[in-house]
């Protein structure tokens, strides 16, 4: 038996690590793609570690990426939010939900990037200082320096406590169909009153211009869209996990959309993400396919 290829081994390890650093699927297979043509070209017996090799090539051209990419997020139109990372509802998850929720990757946008790796790397998979130093050719006590103000700027950002599913999916649900209906009483009491909507499209979709901070702007919102169209008035609904939350993906008229609902500590939703850009959605299946 031939032994296992060591790229193969740490590819999900890389992609993982590349979706946490880039917050884009797409963008996290291109640095696997990236990380197995230097480890194909590398003199392979020469590394003593492949894999720590293979982390220490993903984590730089993350950052190279991070890097090229400031100019083209500050012009993005709208509030971002990460590529929708999906799972189906019945399959045991792969993914941590407090290492992919949409609130802890919104957190660590706003890490510079050595932060965000050196987090990343030592907070999240474990590995030591000694090694982080030398991936990010900066001394170890930099590295611990880093991990501290990112940990100080992150500490809020991953959920605390756990939502059974068949709650979380009656949350959704309700949400839905009172959205649908445009059932303002309904919603207002569903809604945490600090909850936060944020809508990402792109400028390629309609989607509000800026975060929905509080119970009321968000129904001033709902309210206003519903007297023109209704997001969510389609019968092509299909629930999902989506960055760990409970979620759905929608058939709407101009195309799929996701939803994401975050639940709160009171048993009502704190957070509602809709991903509308087409650039975002591309490897999403349509709820009639």
């Amino acid at each position: 038996m031939s032994a296992p290829d060591p790229f193969e081994a740490a590819r999900p390890r890389l992609v993982r690590l590349a979706y946490r650093m880039l917050g884009q699927l797409g963008e996290a297979e291109d640095v696997a793609q990236d990380a197995w043509l230097r480890w194909r070209g590398a003199e392979q017996s020469a590394i003593a570690d492949p894999t720590a090799w293979l982390v220490r090539v993903a984590t730089r051209l993350c950052l190279d990426r991070l890097r090229g990419e400031k100019s083209r997020r500050a012009a993005y139109r709208g509030p971002w939010l990460p590529e929708p990372l999906i799972e189906d509802l019945d399959e045991d998850p792969v993914e941590r939900a407090e290492e992919v929720s949409v609130a802890f990757l919104l957190a660590l946008e706003r890490l510079s990037p050595l932060e965000r790796a050196v987090f990343l790397l030592h907070d999240v998979f474990e590995d030591d200082y000694g090694a982080i130093a030398e991936t990010l050719g900066r001394s170890d006590a930099a590295c611990r320096q880093l991990a501290t103000r990112a940990r100080e700027h992150i500490r809020d950002a991953r959920p605390r406590f756990a939502v059974p599913q068949e709650e979380a999916t009656r949350l959704a649900l309700a949400f839905m169909a009172a959205a649908r209906d445009n059932d303002l009483e309904t919603l207002k009491s569903m809604l945490a009153e600090d909850a936060v909507m944020i809508s990402d499209g792109g400028a390629k979709r309609a989607a509000a211009l800026r975060p929905l901070v509080g119970r009321a702007d968000i129904l001033a919102l709902l309210e206003g869209v519903a007297s023109r169209r209704n997001w969510l008035a389609t019968s092509r609904v299909r629930l999902a996990r989506i960055n760990g939350y409970l979620g759905a993906i929608l058939d709407a008229e101009d195309g799929v959309v996701t939803v994401a609902f975050q639940p709160g500590r009171t048993g009502q939703i704190a957070a509602v993400y809709l991903v509308a850009n087409p650039d975002k959605l591309k490897g999403v299946a349509s709820t009639q396919a």
